[in-house]
């Protein structure tokens, strides 16, 4: 396996890193904890943050350790990084919640236990929950300028759009910086990654070290993806792609993939799946129909590490059985629906936000307004039209589909 730093970087991961002279000196030694934070605010992770869980991954095939830190605590306060306004306020309870099912996500791409080169998972509330305030500042806020912080963007993008930034977000940064510290104490670690929109926090962190340790730490990042077209990475017209199956079915998932556009091919192969770099500089060298074929070994690739080699061949074969031969293909995504509601008839819009095919229902009834959502394979005529029992004549189930690659069978219970 390649030195760290250099199989990242030839494979589009690395954005920033402080002192990578030094780093990589430090790497070539024995394994080195290093650690991503994610926040609690839902039950899964989505598409947005494959690159930090991939990079992780890919620290842990170079030799050293990961350690995922679930943000128990600071999900409290809530990251401003990248937000317009605050996030709700969770209860510990839904914060607990989340946190299982995000493990469930880490358990397909990390190999957890007690080696040197396992991963671990920790919870920052472990040591912020029991934080005194006035010793805090004391010993640790005298460290932080306000001029700073107010120059990092998380912060300074909110004050300039004129949106209402809380002093318990302002906090942050503070906390973020202190977990550095704590586990520099706790585990050893001595890097920090994440995305670019946390470079202001990991430096923070750096420094604190520094001040009130006398340890060098290091930070790294990684650039903000878009797709070719310029659209956040991970977002699409019907929601956030999640990677919890519960969320995104495996077909669904396979299908994301299957959809990059032509110009991220190459660069998607690269980041989101472990296809050796020859093989997709020639993959990526295809043109016209031959890029469809690439599209796929994407699909397959990236589904296999997050759902597993027979999701990914499954979800593989129902798509070619319901795109290439025209079957209607078993295997399709289901859900049931009370008998009694289907006699009554729901609402077009409300039954194509119940199956997943759009994230709420305005965008149901946009997607309706369109064109592009579908009942048994023809056009739903308006968003407030019944779908029941009587649309399932000689079915057994009902086929809603939203554009031609987005499918849902809706089953009577």
């Amino acid at each position: 396996m390649p030195p760290f730093l250099e199989t990242i970087r030839e494979r589009g991961f690395l954005h920033q890193c402080t002192d990578a002279d030094r780093l990589r000196s430090l790497l070539d030694g024995p394994p080195v904890p290093a650690y991503v934070g994610f926040d609690c605010t839902a039950d899964s992770l989505h598409v947005g943050s494959l690159v930090s869980i991939m990079l992780l991954r890919r620290y842990q095939q170079a030799g050293h350790k990961p350690v995922v830190l679930m943000g128990g605590g600071t999900t409290r306060v809530g990251d401003p990084s990248g937000k317009e306004e605050a996030r709700p306020l969770l209860s510990d309870e839904q914060i607990a919640a989340n946190m299982a099912g995000i493990r469930r996500v880490f358990e397909q791409f990390l190999t957890f236990g007690d080696g040197l080169s396992d991963a671990v998972m920790v919870n920052n509330a472990d040591w912020l929950d029991g934080l005194s305030y006035i010793p805090f500042l004391r010993e640790y806020g005298r460290h932080f300028s306000v001029n700073r912080m107010l120059s990092m963007d998380s912060v300074r993008l909110r004050l300039d759009r004129q949106q209402t930034l809380s002093f318990l977000e302002f906090n942050y940064a503070i906390l973020q910086s202190y977990d550095f510290v704590e586990l520099a104490r706790r585990l050893g670690c001595r890097l920090q990654m994440g995305g670019s929109d946390q470079w202001g926090n990991i430096v923070s962190g750096i420094d604190l070290g520094r001040r009130v340790e006398g340890v060098e730490l290091f930070g790294l990042t990684t650039p903000l993806i878009e797709t070719a077209s310029g659209a956040k990475m991970g977002k699409t017209a019907s929601g956030a792609v999640w990677l919890n199956a519960e969320r995104v079915s495996p077909y669904n998932y396979w299908q994301f993939w299957r959809n990059t556009e032509d110009g991220d091919v190459g660069r998607f192969l690269r980041l989101f799946t472990e296809v050796p770099i020859e093989e997709i500089m020639r993959l990526e060298a295809l043109e016209g129909h031959e890029l469809n074929d690439a599209k796929k070994v994407l699909a397959d690739a990236a589904t296999a590490l997050c759902h597993g080699g027979g999701a990914a061949r499954q979800a593989a074969e129902t798509a070619r059985r319901a795109f290439e031969q025209g079957e209607a293909a078993q295997g399709l995504p289901e859900i049931e629906v009370p008998r009694g509601e289907l006699e009554a008839g729901i609402p077009a819009f409300a039954l194509l936000q119940r199956a997943g095919l759009a994230d709420t229902r305005s965008a149901a009834r946009r997607l309706i307004r369109g064109g592009g959502a579908r009942l048994n394979d023809q056009p739903i005529g308006g968003e407030e039209r019944l779908v029941g029992l009587a649309d399932m004549e000689g079915l057994s189930a009902l086929k809603l589909s939203a554009g031609r690659k987005r499918h849902v069978l809706v089953r009577p219970a």
